[in-house]
């Protein structure tokens, strides 16, 4: 994939995304509607429903009572990737996002073909995990459907709400953030009571249920719950679509990162307190058996379909962000004729990037057939195997992202670009390599399922490649923005 080709030196072009001052953007290009509010919840609700819901019992049978500190250590290790998104958020505010900025400071084409490739089919295996924790949670309420059919039910509602508009998708999301966090301050109210009565043994948050080394539990703990960081790295793909980004990203960003980090190791603090480490472990639903030892004077039948309710707006919240995170990645890199032109295609009316969903929603059904049908012959459970394969991808992109905001220091910079602390993102990028080697070396056979996702994303640059010179205009090279193109002028 070529690198974008930089167009002869323009006026600048004058800064037009606060609130007072948006003008309707033209048919072809998405629209600045997003608030630093609406964003800052955009990326709470995105990182709180991601892994909290789906895979905290996973986390604690890997480290035991202590299991908090593999979230601590994890939210920590993201949130500092977290800081090199937001410097390059405030100098690129374009769809993209990791792609982008690798192309910016390697300017290699195999290389951003690799990490667009890959933040996609991150997205794509992540939107499967998530659909197939859906399922488990809509089973406590009812459990007649097939869960392969309530998956994908799932996606396809979603993709047509992405469909209808991304403010509106943004505001969903946000609604649906206050109810994933009342889900958890419930959780964190049990576990109050439970401490007010006297019954807590807090020995239990030091405790290690592993045989081996301590250390090698707390990192495949982190391994696990990195999941549950994830989401993050989305916002930077609405960055076109935000209201003074320059301004509101890091604030947003960090804010969301750090807020979600205190709600997860509260909540793990209290799942170990009140509900036994092997329960946990053992459980496809594991916040449902904080509310299921019946701590509070409530019935429990009633608190169980209320949390398996709240549970699924929760995961939703995050899977809708997922399928708008897809679209983005297509809608840019079909602008820097990567993938086919098709993909940019922006609709009239709704001026969503509609052929982008179309492709992702038939992507990841496919993920979850083909996960289906392994689970059947007596395979690995869908969701944790697909959460391994997301944390491969985005632990290779994390570490590319602190690489390419080191090596872009000192470029397109001014007055707003925020800065993320050196020496931080230094321990950053160790963090991300650590966690990437473990998991490789821990579950090889995860690079079965990236190598098919890799797969569709050459795919699609085999047919760009081939076909795409037919709707390129003449005198363009392929990867060359638009001189006429806005999106590719910067904001």
């Amino acid at each position: 994939m070529p690198g974008p080709a930089r167009p002869e030196a323009r006026p600048p072009v004058p800064d037009t995304s606060t609130r007072e001052s948006v003008p309707d953007a033209p048919e072809d290009q998405l629209k600045r509607s997003i608030t630093g509010r609406l964003l800052f919840f955009y990326v709470l609700g995105d990182v709180l429903g991601s892994g909290i819901y789906v895979l905290i019992g996973a986390v604690a049978g890997a480290v035991g009572g202590a299991f908090w500190i593999a979230f601590a250590v994890g939210v920590s290790i993201a949130t500092i990737t977290g800081l090199a998104y937001a410097e390059l958020v405030t100098k690129y505010p374009r769809a993209a996002g990791a792609a982008l900025y690798v192309n910016k400071a390697f300017r290699n084409k195999a290389l951003t073909f690799l990490v667009t490739i890959s933040f996609l089919s991150a997205s794509f295996a992540a939107s499967g995990s998530l659909a197939s924790g859906f399922a488990k949670y809509f089973a406590e309420v009812w459990d007649l459907p097939p869960a392969l059919l309530v998956t994908i039910l799932f996606v396809l509602v979603l993709s047509i709400v992405n469909y209808i508009g991304i403010t509106e998708s943004v505001v969903v999301n946000m609604l649906m953030t206050f109810v994933e966090v009342a889900g958890l301050v419930i959780i964190m109210g049990i576990g109050l009571w439970y401490v007010v009565e006297g019954n807590a043994h807090f020995g239990t948050l030091t405790e290690f249920t592993t045989e081996g080394n301590e250390i090698f539990a707390v990192v495949a703990g982190v391994a696990l719950a990195f999941f549950a960081m994830t989401g993050f790295e989305n916002a930077a793909n609405v960055a076109e679509e935000t209201i003074a980004p320059k301004k509101t990203f890091p604030r947003a960003l960090v804010g969301g990162m750090v807020a979600a980090g205190v709600i997860y190791v509260l909540v793990a603090m209290t799942a170990a307190l009140t509900v036994d480490i092997p329960v946990l472990a053992d459980s496809d639903a594991a916040l449902l058996e904080v509310v299921r030892e019946g701590i509070i004077p409530v019935p429990v039948g009633v608190m169980t379909i209320l949390f398996a309710c709240i549970a699924m707006i929760a995961i939703t919240n995050t899977t809708l962000v997922s399928v708008v995170t897809q679209s983005r990645i297509l809608y840019g890199m079909a602008r820097e004729d990567v993938v086919p032109g098709v993909f940019a295609k922006i609709h009239p009316e709704r001026r969503s990037p509609w052929v982008g969903l179309v492709f992702s929603f038939v992507v990841v059904a496919a993920l979850l057939v083909v996960g289906d049908v392994i689970v059947r012959a007596g395979g690995e459970d869908v969701v944790s195997r697909l959460a391994t394969v997301t944390v491969v991808f985005l632990l290779f992109i994390y570490a590319l992202v602190i690489v390419s905001a080191l090596k872009l220091r000192g470029q397109d910079e001014s007055e707003e670009t925020f800065r993320a602390n050196t020496g931080l993102l230094l321990v950053g990028l160790v963090g991300n390599a650590v966690l990437l080697a473990y998991v490789v070396i821990d579950d090889p056979s995860s690079l079965y399922w990236v190598g098919g996702l890799l797969a569709i994303g050459v795919g699609l640059f085999v047919v760009e490649y081939l076909f795409g010179s037919r709707d390129r205009p003449a005198g363009r090279e392929r990867g060359e923005p638009d001189p006429t193109d806005d999106l590719m002028k910067g904001a």
